[in-house]
Order: structure tokens, then C-alpha cells, then sequence
């Protein structure tokens, strides 16, 4: 019978030359090759079976398979032992379970012009080599015009953007999802990769770069501002200590306590100056002085206008003959009042570098993409304690004040302190919550501010104003 012009079946005066290669599948000699192992397995397994010696048997009490009547069980014994290498490479052996090694080829079916098809292998997988599956990519046939097929499924991520599987879907369907702040992904592969804590990612994603160092400096406009404002309130306080130092054997300037004058704008002119301090980039040395050193000289400042109120009140107590005040006067009064309030604050500074020192470090937690380079307070107790002191002899001074306000006209002076002591108590009441709601170098130039002010207080509300007062009454 013919079929499309090609017999059936073969006689003897054929030849493969013309056969039919796709019919008869010269070119995919696998089921040959196939048939050559499992005859060539079965003829080592039978010799084996035959070169049983008697004794030595695999079987119970060591017996051999009897050659004219064997058992297929125990043919199927010495198959399973087979283990020999073949002249043509590979070899033939079988694991526990009576299973060939898993070997497989991988085949890519082209077809011609001259629709001639054959097989040809690709690729393959043996487990003896390892769990991996090698293709030679430059052995396919392609379809169309031997170009590479694109996946029916989702193209690969860009850089800086992770697979999210979507539900109900192949695996190779996905979306793109950027990579959060902070996370990376150079591949576009299943998941990102955070940055280490001293870098931020990049606007892409793709890459981690050094997060930006920040600290309150001389070079920026806050700054800048900042020491400007005081260079020019120590310049004005200069001024003024020059003009109390020139006139000091005046009427005004000897019955207005000249020691404690001198004291106090020298004292102001040293809180403007120490605000400086704090800006500049924090090190272990600035931050154990900056807090330490306004402290105590704050506290002088303070104790010097709670010095004259209480000698206000002695002076006006002392005008009656009577009154046991008049032993208080004297120079040594103020001098022990000023001593013992600013030897507190001393106390306080001295205990708090001795037990927990402030020191310099990088704060990577308040914001995430840049540093902090900051002074952490260490002892943060002794650091409110600190200024706690500060604001408790202000309160007295400023009560002292209130409560001699009425004093006669000659002693309006205790009016004067009593609106300077306001101002600076209002000021540092700000302060406190504003400092505690900002980070960086805002927290710093919030104290800066502070510090300003308050002493600006004291100079322009009380000293300025006493000045004016004195040179119109002149």
C-alpha cells in the first residue's frame, strides 16, 4: 500500500538513501541508544548471574540462582548491582529502588526550507553532573526568522523596583514596585535590600550613597545670623562696661554698686561670647564646655541681679535707725550672695562632667536621609537640673523684684529688675518646649536664640534702662 508515494514496507533492494529521514527518524537515535543500555545492562546482570560460584551466592544461605531455572527476581537482583563504564562514555548503574540515573537530553525539533525536519539536542540534564539544566542557547531553532520569543508574561523590573507576584497568576506575571526610602534593588529582582545606616538611597534606587552630614556652622545663613547678633550684643555690652569704667567715681555709677555692675555686664558679655560655642561642629571638647560654661556663667549673671534686688531691700530696710538690717550693709553681702548661688551651679557642672560627661556622636535616627552630628547631653538629668538651678534663682530674683516695687522713687531700680527678670523667665518658658519639638541643628539654634535673648533682656531692660533713667534725671 503507498502512502503519499513511499511503501509501507521495505523489500529487500531499498536503500535508507531514499527513505523518508522524518519517518523512519534517522537523526534521533535515542530509542537505539536506549535499547543498546538495557541489553547491555541485562548481559552484565546474566554473567553475573552465571559466574555464581556455589557458596557465594547473593541469595539466602548464600546460594546462586540455578542457570537452567532462574527467577526473574533474581535476574532483577544483578541488574540493580550493574556498575560498569561504557568504551562510548557515561556509564550504567541504578540506585536503591531498581531507577537509572536521571539523565536527560533536551531536544529542539527545526525544521528547513526543504521541510526537512530533524532533532537536534540543545541541552540536556544529568543528575550525576549536578541539579543544574544546560541549553546551548546557539543551537536553537527559532520560529519566526529565528527570533527569540518574548515571554507572555511580565518584562523584567528596572533597577530600583522589586517583583510583587500578583494573585491567582503564572509566577513569571508580576508588577514593578519601587523600592521603598532607604532600599535598594540593582536587578529588579524579589526583593530590596536596605541601606546600611550611615547611607540613603539614591533618587533611582539603584544605589546607596552617603547620607548627608548636618550640624549647625558658621558657613550657612542660620549660623551666620546667630553670631553676628552676638558679636554685636558683646560689642554694645563692651560699650556700656567702658562707660560705667570711665565714669566709675560718678554719683550714678558708685550708687548704683559699681562691684556689681561690673560683674554683671562682664558676665553678659561672656554669655554672648559663649553662644559661639555651640556654633560650630560638635566635638568631645566643645560639647563637655558649651553647656557647662553657659551654665555657670548664666548663673553669675542671675545671681549678680538677685545680689542687687536683696541689696535694694537692705538699703530702704536700713534707712531706719532701728532696723536690724543696717549690719547687712556692706560690700561683703553681695559678694557672699553671688558666691554661694553661682558655687551651686558649679556643683551641679562639675558632678554631671564627673559622672556623665556630654560628648559628640552622629544621630542617624531622627531624620533618614541625612546625620545629625550632635552633642548628646550624656546625663541628661544633670542637664535640667542645670537648667532648673538657673531658672529657680531667676524666680527669686524676680519675686525679690515684685515684692519691692513699691519702693520710693530713689530705689525704682527693684522695678527695673522686676521686668528684666520677666523677660528673661518668659523667654527660657519658650524655650523649653520649642527645644524639645525640634532635632539637629534647629534644637541648637533654638538654645542659641534663647541664650541671646534672655541676656539681650537683661542688658537692654535693665542696664540700657537704668542708664536712660539716671541720665534724665541728670
Amino acid at each position: 500500500m503507498e502512502n503519499n508515494g513511499i511503501q509501507g514496507s521495505c523489500n529487500e533492494n531499498q536503500t535508507l538513501d531514499i527513505m523518508a529521514a522524518f519517518l523512519f527518524e534517522f537523526y534521533d537515535l535515542s530509542f537505539s541508544y536506549h535499547t543498546y543500555l538495557a541489553v547491555y545492562a541485562l548481559a552484565h546482570a546474566m554473567n553475573s548471574l552465571i559466574s555464581c560460584k556455589p557458596g557465594q551466592g547473593p541469595f539466602l544461605n548464600s546460594d546462586c540462582a540455578d542457570i537452567n531455572n532462574f527467577q526473574p527476581w533474581q535476574v532483577l537482583h544483578y541488574v540493580k548491582n550493574v556498575n560498569i563504564t561504557l568504551d562510548i562514555g557515561g556509564d550504567i548503574h541504578f540506585d536503591v529502588n531498581g531507577d537509572p540515573v536521571s539523565a536527560f537530553d533536551i531536544a529542539n525539533v527545526q525544521v528547513f526550507d526543504d521541510d526537512d525536519i530533524r532533532l537536534i539536542n540543545v541541552g540536556g540534564f544529568d543528575s550525576q553532573q549536578g541539579e543544574e539544566l544546560h541549553v546551548n542557547p546557539k543551537n536553537i531553532l527559532w520560529a519566526n526568522n529565528n527570533q527569540i520569543p518574548r515571554s507572555v508574561c511580565s518584562e523584567e523590573c528596572l533597577p530600583g523596583y522589586r517583583r510583587a507576584g500578583i494573585e491567582g497568576q503564572p509566577v513569571c506575571c508580576f508588577d514593578c514596585v519601587p523600592c521603598a526610602q532607604g532600599e535598594i534593588s540593582v536587578n529588579g529582582k524579589d526583593d530590596c535590600v536596605k541601606c546600611p545606616g550611615d547611607k540613603w538611597s539614591n533618587e533611582k534606587h539603584d544605589d546607596c550613597i552617603l547620607k548627608v552630614t548636618e550640624f549647625l556652622s558658621f558657613e550657612e545663613p542660620l549660623g551666620l545670623t546667630l553670631t553676628i547678633f552676638a558679636a554685636f550684643l558683646t560689642f554694645i555690652t563692651s560699650l556700656v562696661l567702658g562707660v560705667f569704667i570711665k565714669y566709675r567715681d560718678t554719683p550714678i555709677v558708685r550708687a548704683n554698686n559699681r562691684g556689681l555692675s561690673y560683674l554683671l555686664l562682664a558676665s553678659l558679655m561672656l554669655c554672648f561670647l559663649c553662644s559661639i560655642i555651640f556654633v560650630c561642629r560638635p566635638h568631645k571638647l566643645t560639647c563637655m564646655l558649651r553647656q557647662t560654661v553657659f551654665g555657670v556663667i548664666f548663673s553669675v549673671s542671675v545671681a549678680s541681679v538677685l545680689a542687687k534686688t536683696i541689696v535694694v531691700v537692705i538699703v530702704f530696710k536700713a534707712t531706719n535707725p532701728s532696723s536690724s538690717a543696717r549690719k547687712w550693709l556692706g560690700s561683703k553681702t553681695p559678694t557672699c550672695i553671688v558666691s554661694i548661688s553661682s558655687l551651686m551651679q558649679v556643683v551641679i557642672c562639675v558632678v554631671w562632667l564627673v559622672r556623665s560627661p556630654p560628648f559628640a556622636e552622629l544621630n542617624m535616627v531622627s531624620y533618614q536621609e541625612k546625620m545629625i552630628v550632635e552633642c548628646n547631653e550624656g546625663g541628661t538629668i544633670f542637664f535640667y537640673c542645670m537648667l532648673g538651678y538657673m531658672g529657680l534663682l531667676a524666680t527669686v530674683s524676680f519675686v525679690v523684684a515684685f515684692l519691692s516695687r513699691n519702693l520710693p522713687g530713689s530705689f525704682n531700680e527693684a522695678k527695673l529688675i522686676t521686668f528684666s527678670m520677666l523677660v528673661f523667665v518668659s523667654v527660657w518658658v519658650s524655650f523649653l518646649p520649642a527645644y524639645l519639638s525640634t532635632r539637629g541643628k534647629y534644637m541648637v539654634a533654638v538654645e542659641v536664640f534663647a541664650i541671646l535673648c534672655s541676656s539681650a533682656g537683661l542688658l537692654g531692660w535693665y542696664i540700657l534702662s537704668k542708664m536712660l533713667y539716671n541720665f534724665e534725671e541728670a
